[in-house]
């Protein structure tokens, strides 16, 4: 073109030479980015939070197609949360099952459902030990056919 750059590219080259932009160019577009790419959904569905002294180790479990299915583990830290369901619930009870990082039992129920030693996705509560999978008793969570639900666990008494 050979004419005259405009004034606001000279200020964009220069501040991205500088590395520098004036405080309401910074405001407006994080706030824009806030507000474009907050996910509608974040909020978690169902939260575990560890109240104790300890690290915990959590599993879950729930019922779903026709079959209980069990996750883990989900290390949550003292004073800390974690979220182990992230779709809205779609079930009225939810089971939990939490030690410590040594294997002691912080939170128990009366409910049988599998679980391994690693990282899991078991589909089934039968006959774990022959599946090659480890029992635990599960506690169960009535969340009232609530859509999010956080569960506190605390230490034992």
């Amino acid at each position: 073109f050979g004419g005259r750059v405009p004034r606001h590219t000279l200020y964009i080259r220069l501040f991205r030479v500088i590395g520098v932009l004036p405080a309401f160019f910074r405001l407006i577009p994080a706030g824009c980015l806030v507000i474009l790419f907050s996910p509608a959904q974040s909020a978690a569905q169902f939260a575990v939070c560890n109240q104790t002294l300890n690290v915990l180790n959590i599993a879950v479990g729930r019922y779903a197609y026709e079959n209980f299915t069990t996750s883990g583990w989900w290390t949550v830290g003292p004073n800390r949360c974690a979220n182990v369901i992230d779709r809205v619930l779609d079930v009225r009870y939810v089971y939990v099952f939490a030690q410590d990082v040594f294997g002691k039992e912080i939170m128990r129920g009366a409910t049988p459902m599998c679980i391994d030693t690693k990282r899991f996705d078991i589909v089934g509560e039968e006959d774990c030990l022959l599946r090659g999978y480890l029992e635990a008793r599960f506690h169960e969570v009535d969340t009232f056919k609530s859509e999010r639900w956080t569960l506190f666990i605390y230490p034992p008494s």
